[in-house]
């Protein structure tokens, strides 16, 4: 059983920037993939970016260019970068790990942007 924690959301102006972590109480070297999901007020959950056991990433079209999504397996932690923030990206974000067994998610971390 993996848990997983997240910390580094916050409150920032438009234009700043934030780390997200995902901390596994586990080992995540056999997640197969690790991602970041975000859901606003009133909206669906929706994938931000994922990363393989091999390091492949993809991005939600909406953050391409300004997010960036990283694992460290020796210290079963996962990154997200955050720049040019954009009040659009307030929600609360989601910390999920895939070993294509079981689906773990985080309790997830706020992240307010003002404009």
């Amino acid at each position: 059983q993996v848990q997983l924690v997240e910390s580094g959301g916050g409150l920032v102006q438009a234009g700043g920037s934030l780390r997200l972590s995902c901390a596994a109480s586990g080992s995540i070297f056999d997640i197969n993939v690790m991602g970041w999901y975000r859901q606003a007020p009133g909206k669906q959950r929706e994938l931000v970016a994922h990363i393989t056991k091999g390091s492949t990433t993809n991005y939600a079209d909406s953050v391409k260019g300004r997010f960036t999504i990283s694992r460290d397996n020796a210290k079963n932690t996962v990154y997200l970068q955050m720049n040019s923030l954009k009040p659009e990206d307030t929600a609360v974000y989601y910390c999920r790990g895939d070993n294509y067994v079981a689906i773990y998610w985080g309790h997830g971390t706020q992240v307010t942007v003002s404009s």
